[in-house]
Formats: structure tokens, C-alpha cells, sequence
């Protein structure tokens, strides 16, 4: 037996226990019939009793499945049953789905399981389903994408979301190498967010799904470290003018920042009526020490006007823009950041998007 048979077979089994477990509930193996590629051979049968109710489940095993590979599953479930008798159920068993491929099966009633504990089972006179947290595998897969140089790959895309792109250009714009730029692009095309065009060195792709991507995103914020800041009160400047005087400050002291949070959003897409302070990214140098000195910042535990967030390297101020003399980090980052604020800030990120975002 294969490495892959056997993981196979133990998944297959885990799911037998876990059908087992139910109540008024009898499960038996009807054998494996692992397939070779060219077999065109179901994985297993399964004989399973509701509560005096037959069903034959009929089992393909999987690793991982996206939604991409959802569309190859329903391929073969279709190829290797025709005429699929009343008391027969299709049953995708993989260690991992994610929850668009969940939802793609559920769309087309085909059951699932996953090692996660996650079960879904459509036959005619018995309904089960049972959602849990995805398995940790998926969850570190996913997180990946959204943190680090990925996700300035992620940050690109959305920025450039109306246009084509091969993975040259992307890792380009994202500062990234191009082995990063087509790790994620392969990840996005497994969600199936993006289309394609052209083949080999020309190949071009466009998201399709930025909504879906940024929602994503959104979902890992809990699991992402919130950044320090450091916080300042610079006297005698209420938050506009603190934003005006900032950027001329920095930008004369040639230091690399971008304003975000309440203060960018108020810019891009007004909100509120005032803010109390003014949050902004910053590249540390020898001319930052210089220009927070200029303004007269003093260090306070409260009360502060205006926070720093230290920044490692410039990748993380890309896609900044000037508007007004000031440089304000992205809409997207800014809207990131804005749904780790406090008070208003969520319905201010929810206002940006609908107003500047657009997606």
C-alpha cells in the first residue's frame, strides 16, 4: 500500500468512526478499491442504517479540495455513477475543505467529510449535518497567505483588481520574488478567485473575486498580531492640522510613512466629525528620530494625539498614496486597520469600502 492509499484508508476509517458515534446508527466497510489513475474505481462503499433507513454511501478520498478541485470531483462521481440508485449518496472524504469547497458540494447535494469532524449528508430520508472548525492543517494554509510577503502579493491584487497580470509583473508590484508571486497565485486559483488567459510565460490571470478575497482577509485579523504602537501627544494641533504638519515634517526629513486608521479613512472617504488621533506608519532612521523631536512628540502613556506604528522595511508602506501633501497608506490597509479600532472605527472601515473601495 502507497503512502497515499494509507492515508486514504485511516481517513476512511476516522470517518467510519465518526458515523459510528451517531446516534441510531450502524456503518459497515463494504472494502477499498483504491484507485490507480486510470482505474476509474470509487475509493470505498460504505452500508450505513439511520434509524432503519439504508443508504449506500459511495466514497471518494482526497487530501486537500478547493473549489477548483470540487469541479474534478463532481466529474468523477458523475463518470463512475450514470444511473445512481435511490439509496446511493456520492461522499467526498478529504483531510481538508475549505469552506468554499463546502459550500459548492452542499450547493450540489453531494456529501463531505472532514478530519476536522465536519459532516454532510443529503440522502433522501436522512439528513446530517455537522459544521466544525476547519482542521488545523487548512487553518495554518490559509493564515499563510495573509501575513508576511504573501500577503503583499494579496495587497497587490486587490490594489490592481481590475486588471491582467502575469506573475512577473505581480511580484514586481509587490516587492515579492517571483517563486512567492506564483506560490499564492497557484493558492487564489485553488479558491478559485481568479481567471486565467494564455499559457506558459504569457499566462495572465485576473481576480475575479476581490470581495471574496478581501472577506478572507477580514477572517484572519483575530489570528494576526495586532501591531505596536508607540504613543505620543504633540501639543498644540488638533488632528488635522497634526496630519498637515506630520507630513510636512517627515517628508522634509526624508522619512518613509504612511497615515492610517481614522485619520486616512477621514481623507479618503469622510465620516466622522473629528477624531482624537492620528495614527500613522513609520520607517525608523536616524531622520524619524529627527522629525518626532521637530514636532515636539512627548512619549505618553495616555492622552496621546498621535501613535506610531514602527514599520521593518519599506514593503510595508507599499501602495501608499499622496493626497492633499500627505502620504495615507492604501484603502485596503487602511481598511484593514481600521476594523482593529476601537469605538467608530468599524463603521467607519465598513463606510470606506462602500465609498472608496468599491468591492
Amino acid at each position: 500500500m502507497t503512502e497515499s492509499t494509507a492515508a486514504e484508508r485511516a481517513l476512511i476509517d476516522q470517518f467510519l468512526e465518526s458515523l459510528r458515534q451517531l446516534p441510531d446508527v450502524h456503518a459497515e466497510l463494504d472494502g477499498l478499491e483504491f484507485a490507480t489513475a486510470a482505474s476509474n474505481r470509487l475509493d470505498a462503499k460504505i452500508h450505513l442504517n439511520i434509524a432503519g433507513k439504508a443508504i449506500v454511501l459511495l466514497i471518494e478520498a482526497k487530501k486537500a479540495v478547493y473549489p477548483r478541485d470540487v469541479r474534478q470531483v463532481l466529474w468523477q462521481f458523475k463518470a463512475l455513477h450514470q444511473r445512481p440508485h435511490a439509496d446511493e449518496q456520492p461522499l467526498l472524504v478529504a483531510e481538508s475543505l475549505s469552506p468554499g469547497a463546502k459550500e459548492l458540494l452542499r450547493n450540489e447535494r453531494i456529501g463531505y467529510y472532514d478530519s476536522g469532524g465536519s459532516l454532510f449528508l443529503p440522502a433522501s430520508g436522512a439528513y446530517v449535518y455537522i459544521d466544525k472548525p476547519p482542521p488545523k492543517t487548512l487553518e495554518k494554509s490559509v493564515r499563510s497567505l495573509f501575513s508576511g510577503r504573501r500577503a503583499q502579493v494579496l495587497h497587490a491584487l486587490l490594489v490592481h483588481h481590475q486588471d491582467w497580470f502575469g506573475v512577473t509583473e505581480v511580484a514586481k508590484q509587490a516587492q515579492v520574488a517571483p517563486s512567492t508571486a506564483s506560490d499564492v497565485l497557484s493558492q487564489l486559483d485553488r479558491f478559485d478567485w481568479l481567471v486565467s488567459r494564455g499559457q506558459g510565460p504569457s499566462k495572465e490571470r485576473h481576480l475575479r473575486e476581490p470581495g471574496a478575497l478581501l472577506d478572507a482577509w477580514v477572517k484572519q485579523l483575530a489570528a494576526l498580531r495586532a501591531p505596536a504602537l508607540r504613543r505620543y501627544y504633540v501639543p498644540g494641533l488638533k488632528s488635522d492640522a497634526l496630519v498637515d504638519r506630520l507630513g510636512q515634517v517627515f517628508d522634509a526629513h526624508q522619512v518613509g510613512y504612511a497615515v492610517s486608521y481614522e485619520a486616512a479613512a477621514q481623507r479618503y472617504a469622510p465620516f466622522l466629525s473629528g477624531i482624537s488621533q492620528v495614527r500613522t506608519r513609520l520607517l525608523p532612521n536616524v531622520g524619524a528620530d529627527a522629525a518626532i523631536a521637530e514636532l515636539d512628540a512627548r512619549i505618553v502613556s495616555e492622552g496621546a494625539n498621535l501613535a506610531v506604528i514602527e514599520v521593518k522595511s519599506a514593503s510595508e508602506l507599499l501602495f501608499r498614496q499622496q493626497i492633499g501633501g500627505v502620504w495615507l497608506a492604501s484603502p485596503i490597509q487602511v481598511y484593514l486597520d481600521l476594523l482593529r479600532g476601537e469605538g467608530r472605527a468599524k463603521e467607519m472601515a465598513e463606510h470606506l469600502r462602500r465609498e472608496r473601495i468599491g468591492f
